[in-house]
């Protein structure tokens, strides 16, 4: 859309996303779904406008107070990203699902995409992994408290301030880190950028017990399949194993944004992020130009 010759162009974003419970409370449930739909936005640069609703919900089979803390939750996210959700559709079906679709809006020159990273530059990642692991583990028994809790809290956090430092520190590129994990939509930027990455598993960040749960092959299905996609791209350096490997494919759920940034103003970035939020952000790695995207994963 253009506006006033005299304004800048704005570029309108829109975005669809829903998701199955992964918590057994319908309010937590709520606000993960919202936070986990606003994603898109936020990974564009973009500033979100308003929501609507997308629901499926076995009315025979849950009570109706239910869907009414789900919707709740979303709301509370929604207003936490200064939003209103508006309506949307709800039909009848046979396992919950909740999600948003949603509008936003940046301006032309600070839109950013996943294949634009420039060659030299450094990876940042907001969020620490192991949402994917962590919900397995809790359907399996297996999750403690403290592990469920920083998983939902973490899921729960929006990328607002991340994607605004981003926006304000000049980031060259950007992608929320969803189902195909970080590896998965690292190679997604390569690909579409013509570079190929190298990351320090050192400077990954996990949830509370996740190395552990991934030691004993508590790792859902889907990040097994990101692995198949993943490995033949993949270079594992001396000193780590699959396991390792493993640990950088899993499936999240309202992960954080991996931000390809010039290597001079990485740091300031973190500080940015850090300052603002309440995971931390920190530099995994660096991109350098090639003919073909693929991710070496070192120990240091």
């Amino acid at each position: 859309m253009r506006l006033h010759p005299a304004q800048e162009s704005q570029v309108l974003l829109q975005s669809v996303d829903f998701i199955t419970p992964i918590v057994d409370d319908p309010f937590i449930f709520g606000q993960i779904a919202a936070a986990n739909s606003l994603s898109d936005i936020y990974a564009m640069g973009g500033k979100p406008l308003f929501a609507l609703n997308v629901v499926g919900f076995p009315k025979d089979e849950l009570p109706l107070e239910t869907l009414s803390e789900i919707l709740a939750g979303g709301i509370d996210i929604a207003h936490a990203a200064g939003i209103h959700v508006l309506g949307g559709h709800t039909v009848d079906d046979l396992e919950p699902k909740y999600g948003m679709v949603v509008t936003g809006l940046v301006a032309e020159s600070n839109l950013i995409r996943n294949s634009t990273a420039k060659d030299g530059d450094v990876l940042v990642l907001t969020k620490p992994l192991g949402t994917g692991i962590i919900s397995t583990a809790t359907k399996w028994g297996m999750a403690t408290d403290e592990s469920m809790e920083a998983s939902q809290n973490s899921m729960i956090l929006l990328n607002k301030a991340a994607s605004e430092a981003a926006v304000e520190a000049g980031a060259h590129a950007m992608t929320d880190i969803s189902g195909y994990g970080l590896m998965g939509h690292l190679l997604e930027m390569c690909a579409a950028s013509g570079m190929a990455a190298s990351v320090r598993f050192e400077r990954l960040q996990f949830l509370p017990g996740v190395p552990e749960l991934a030691a004993e092959d508590v790792v859902p299905a889907g990040s097994k399949r990101n692995m198949e996609y993943v490995r033949p791209r993949l270079t594992i350096g001396d000193g780590l194993n699959e396991v390792h490997a493993l640990l950088t494919v899993d499936a999240q759920t309202s992960g954080g944004l991996l931000i390809a940034i010039a290597a001079g103003k990485a740091d300031d970035l973190v500080a940015a992020i850090n300052s603002a939020q309440s995971a931390e952000a920190t530099v995994i790695g660096q991109l350098h130009a090639a003919d073909t995207p693929t991710v070496t994963l070192s120990a240091e």
